[in-house]
């Protein structure tokens, strides 16, 4: 019998990030012992902070049983000072890159918010805490079999697949025009281009061209997952979906700037996730009567007819999805305010980034749980992410259970 490929896919969302660690670190060191040799992934495929998780992963895969705790401490080592680089900063060097930022003749390209705050911190600890050369190692070692990360090309706004598999050469990739994979071997550039949030984080140069953040147009690369051969998908979404929907109350008078950036981040966070499930659920469906009427040959005979214009064979795909049981930006709020309250006596830079970190821009805009690069809300964001794991408890032993 021909081994399941299991793939797992990874979301974007900035400093929401560290929620999955929690999953990671629940099926490593919570599920029974004799599941945990069960629970592998063949095939990673990963945007934005989803990305900088599926390279730890595959940097990590022959000791998966440390994967958890390693991740966890990777986000727990993290402050909101040291991502931002305020700390050494005083309020002459801050205002002395502000008077810089706004003359043209020096800065003749036009400036960039990051010119002011530099996640330099957050850049070397993708250079050092991932140990790139792992990756390639593992995959000759079969630990698994395929590592993808979605960005964004600057120049024309495709979603550009990079692609490093233990096989030569890449599968039969998508039609759709706005969408280019390429094999590379990875590297921190890949995965820092795939998290270069727009706007806040500098954009990334690999080979002739720049790239942003993934989200932009493939927030859960459920997609590159299929085309590298999954049959079974975890998917860790960090969109929370209320059970109940939930109707918001109308405005009574004109929106706030920081409501409106709110709703434009939470558009461009928004993803195709449902819309692939929704499509993935009918080609099961489809399959799954197909055989009922006629058997395995009738799958076969209607993959060689569509083969021509589809470029992959249908098939039946296991997925289960898992989501943050609690709105993430509510879980910041508590974290900002009290960076906006806490006495300090800090340089003003650091002061000035407690009060940006707890005003209404942050808080209303939700701005803050994706740049909250901090232990104390990772380690809620994990706790989180342990208890979300525990409640599909039994969906998961389910998962990974062998054929």
């Amino acid at each position: 019998m021909t081994r399941h490929q299991i793939g797992l896919v990874c979301s974007g969302g900035g400093a929401r990030g560290a929620w999955e660690a929690g999953i990671i670190r629940y099926l490593r060191e919570e599920l029974p012992a004799q599941t945990r040799p069960h629970v592998r992934f063949d095939i990673l495929a990963g945007t934005s902070v989803g990305a900088m998780t599926c390279c730890f992963l595959a940097a990590t895969m022959d000791s998966p049983a440390e994967q958890g705790r390693g991740l966890a401490a990777l986000w727990t080592s993290l402050s909101l000072e040291e991502v931002f680089r305020v700390a050494g900063e005083s309020a002459w060097s801050v205002g002395r890159k502000m008077w810089k930022a706004t003359r043209a003749n020096e800065n003749p390209d036009g400036w960039r918010l990051y010119d002011l705050l530099h996640p330099e911190p957050l850049e070397q600890l993708v250079h050092q805490r991932i140990a790139w050369p792992r990756i390639a190692a593992n995959l000759a070692k079969g630990h698994f079999q395929a590592l993808a990360v979605s960005t964004t090309r600057i120049r024309d706004g495709r979603t550009q697949v990079f692609v490093q598999r233990r096989e030569p050469g890449l599968p039969e990739w998508s039609r759709d025009p706005w969408t280019v994979a390429t094999e590379v071997v990875l590297s921190p550039e890949h995965a820092l281009a795939s998290a270069a949030i727009p706007l806040l984080f500098r954009s990334v140069k690999v080979g002739d061209e720049f790239y942003c953040d993934g989200f932009v147009r493939q927030n859960t690369p459920v997609s590159p997952a299929l085309r590298l051969g999954a049959d079974r998908l975890l998917i860790l979404s960090l969109g929370h979906k209320p059970r109940v929907a939930v109707e918001p109350p109308k405005l009574k008078a004109l929106p706030s700037t920081p409501q409106v950036i709110g709703k434009v981040l939470n558009a461009l966070m928004l993803d195709r996730l449902d819309h692939d499930l929704d499509r993935l659920r009918r080609i099961n469906a489809l399959v799954e009567k197909g055989r009922q009427l006629g058997g395995d040959a009738f799958v076969e005979q209607l993959n060689q007819a569509v083969s021509s214009t589809r470029g992959s064979p249908y098939r039946f795909v296991r997925e289960l999805v898992v989501r943050p049981s609690r709105d993430l930006a509510d879980l910041a709020r508590p974290h900002l305010e009290a960076r906006a309250k806490k006495e300090s006596t800090d340089a003003l830079p650091t002061r000035l980034l407690h009060r940006l970190a707890g005003s209404q821009l942050f808080s209303q805009a939700e701005l803050g749980s994706y740049l909250l690069f901090d232990a104390p809300y990772a380690r809620d964001l994990i706790e989180l992410g342990m208890h979300d794991a525990h409640e599909r408890r039994e969906q998961l032993l389910a998962f990974f259970a062998p054929d």
